[in-house]
């Protein structure tokens, strides 16, 4: 009983601490994974391999 709630109380407390960071990370890997993409478009327009 005291694992779940010790549990419980540690979740709570990181999900209030990190609320704002997780945003600011899901953000950051967003535009992150759209600028890699677009330079690996612009990349491979570029550069004829075949």
């Amino acid at each position: 009983m005291d694992q779940r709630s010790d549990e419980t109380r540690l979740s709570v407390s990181a999900g209030s601490l990190t609320g704002r960071t997780m945003v600011r990370v899901q953000t950051f890997a967003l535009y992150g994974s759209l600028a890699l993409i677009a330079a690996v478009v612009f990349g491979s327009l570029s550069v004829h391999p075949f």
